[in-house]
């Protein structure tokens, strides 16, 4: 119990943070032994983050008459990653790129990218400059978070920032783009679940969707508070830091 406990918390805050929660949880698993982490409980995990993010964003989903189009661009600029993702869990490709190496250089890689995108200028916004060339830009980057230690969240942010979205518009149109990829991941998890025959990996799975929900919820809530009045830096800052340690220790093995 204390594992999941552990591992919600870190997908609850790093799924909507632009740190990676694949990585981090991959990393956690990996250097605490923990027996519990699997990809079938990251899947659950990442159902607690899918149902924190539509609850949170209820208000633009129920008026969904009024923001068509806006839910027709994402939708739209989510079908790449969700057709590559599905490739790659089916081929179990995935497995593969789930090793300290690659999120060491994809972490110290795209926190580079991510500082220079948040220089550039602070200008557009979603209600104005949100067009369908913007937005599958924006979603053909999406695409490299399946690498583990890219992050979805940090990836989508900084491509957004390359095309000159204030920073809280880019971390609204990371959340939002979020709604299909891991409502996908939902699907196919939730369906695993209800045909598990362990009763007790079920409750785990379940107990795990929960706890992902409250601390999602909560990264939510602060996330785009805190980016209305301070740079991504301190994102910046922790990914660098990682991204170097992590390729200390892989190479020095």
């Amino acid at each position: 119990m204390i594992e999941i406990l552990a591992l919600s918390i870190i997908q609850g805050v790093t799924e909507f943070l632009p740190i990676s929660s694949s990585s981090h949880l991959i990393l956690f698993s990996t250097f605490s032994s923990f027996e519990s982490q699997s990809l079938s409980i990251d899947v659950s995990l990442h159902i607690g983050s899918f149902i924190a993010v539509i609850t949170y964003f209820r208000k633009e989903i129920i008026n969904f008459v009024e923001n068509k189009k806006l839910f027709a661009k994402i939708f739209i600029a989510s079908i790449p990653v969700m057709l590559l993702g599905f490739f790659l869990v089916q081929t179990n490709l995935i497995e593969k790129i789930r090793n300290i190496q690659i999120i060491g250089w994809t972490t110290l890689i795209f926190g580079v990218l991510l500082y220079i995108s948040d220089k550039f200028k602070i200008e557009k916004n979603i209600e104005n400059n949100l067009n369908y060339k913007s937005i599958i830009f924006i979603g053909f980057f999406q695409i490299l978070s399946l690498i583990p230690g890219v992050s979805r969240s940090g990836v989508t942010i900084t491509a957004a920032r390359f095309l000159n979205f204030k920073r809280f518009d880019a971390a609204k149109i990371s959340f939002l783009l979020s709604i299909p990829t891991l409502g996908a991941v939902s699907f196919f998890g939730i369906k695993n679940i209800i045909f598990e025959e362990d009763a007790y990996f079920s409750s785990m799975n379940l107990i795990s969707i929960f706890l992902s929900f409250i601390f999602s919820l909560i990264t939510i809530k602060f996330f785009l508070k805190y980016i209305k009045h301070f740079s991504l830096n301190l994102f910046i800052f922790y990914r660098v830091s990682l991204g170097v340690f992590l390729l200390l220790l892989a190479y020095s093995q």
